[in-house]
């Protein structure tokens, strides 16, 4: 299983994300894998999985099957995303 966060550093949400990413290994001792979708891999990605709003984290299967999506400036709590990491 894969959980990724899609985000692009320099916008009014930015912070916002870096603190919650800290926070989430700090308390989980796990870490979000972080995808900029400026990046040629990261348009590539948005555009197989039909990204276009920024942040966005998302829980995968090992097949990459989408098991759960947040969108959106309302980020999701920790346990939320430690259930799926």
């Amino acid at each position: 299983m894969r959980v990724v966060c899609v985000w692009r550093e320099g916008y009014d949400y930015s912070r916002t994300v870096e603190d919650w990413l800290v926070n989430f290994e700090r308390f989980t001792g796990k870490e979000i894998e972080s995808i900029d979708p400026g990046t040629r891999e990261g348009e590539e990605f948005c555009r197989a999985y039909d990204i276009v709003e920024y942040p966005t984290m998302m829980a995968l299967s090992d097949d990459g099957a989408v098991l759960e999506m947040w969108r959106g400036k309302m980020l999701p709590t920790v346990d939320e995303v430690n259930y799926w990491a």
